[in-house]
């Protein structure tokens, strides 16, 4: 049976309550995985997404920071969590499908804004968190799964506005890109999204700071989908919903969906 998955940093699930629930309401998605919920599991707004057909809940939270949770229609089972890097960080949760499936649901740390590791200790643990995930599916290759997320980093040229304007910005500098990469190559994952769209730029991501952020256009793709080479033929229809973006209060990333036909 197919089954559609959202992946969506929601940047404070609490504060967002009611533009997740637009999503689950315009697009409905069978499975929804959510990154930077900023809150407890308990202290999620699950009556209401239960409301909409979300009943199972697979999640891992924090106040106030990180969080990632995997809502779904379908029925799952929690299948762990890694804390990539010892950060205490709520950062990874996986879950299950009754088909054998796994969905591992990433939030990769941002890395502060300096790509220097001995004067930003937050780009060293992004680079950390990176190995450690390379290192674990090296060793534990996967197989029929699927991981998504916000990744926090745009991998090609034409992932960002302008390659040679942010090689020297986090989230596109070359050491950041080596590591994405070799994260992908340990667990042998394809990029279902560029599977779907491999030309054209793709942008998942528009800062803030912009005043007129469509204007401007100075996205970034750093909300990923991937796949293992044993189901990845399986994905398609993939899509980036930049419309909301600009819904009110919105989250800085939008969602990114892909079907599978498993």
């Amino acid at each position: 049976m197919p089954f559609t998955l959202a992946t969506w940093n929601i940047n404070s699930v609490r504060l967002r309550e009611a533009l997740v629930s637009r999503l689950m309401t315009e697009e409905s998605p069978d499975i929804l995985c959510l990154q930077e919920c900023k809150s407890p599991v308990e202290s999620i707004p699950l009556a209401q997404f239960q409301a909409l057909g979300y009943r199972y809940i697979v999640a891992r939270g924090q106040k106030g920071y990180n969080g990632v949770a995997i809502l779904s229609k379908l029925p799952i089972m929690d299948a762990g969590d890694r804390d990539f890097a010892q950060l205490g960080h709520a950062r990874h949760v996986s879950a299950q499908l009754e088909n054998g499936v796994t969905i591992h649901n990433c939030y990769v740390p941002a890395g502060g804004d300096i790509p220097d590791r001995e004067i930003n200790v937050k780009f060293g643990q992004k680079l950390d968190y990176l190995t450690e995930m390379r290192d674990h599916f090296h060793w534990q290759k996967p197989d029929r799964a699927i991981l998504v997320g916000d990744l926090n980093i745009a991998p090609r040229e034409d992932d960002v506005w302008d390659h040679k304007a942010l090689l020297k910005i986090v989230s596109h500098t070359p050491v950041e890109v080596d590591h994405f990469n070799a994260v992908m190559e340990a667990g042998a994952w394809q990029d279902v999204t560029r599977k779907d769209i491999p030309d054209g730029r793709l942008y998942s991501w528009w800062s803030y700071r912009a005043p007129d952020w469509n204007a401007a256009d100075k996205g970034r793709r750093l909300d990923h989908i991937w796949a293992t080479p044993d189901i990845a033929n399986a994905a398609h229809s993939s899509r980036i919903l930049r419309p909301v973006r600009g819904w009110d209060q919105p989250s800085d990333h939008v969602p990114v969906f892909a079907t599978f036909d498993l």
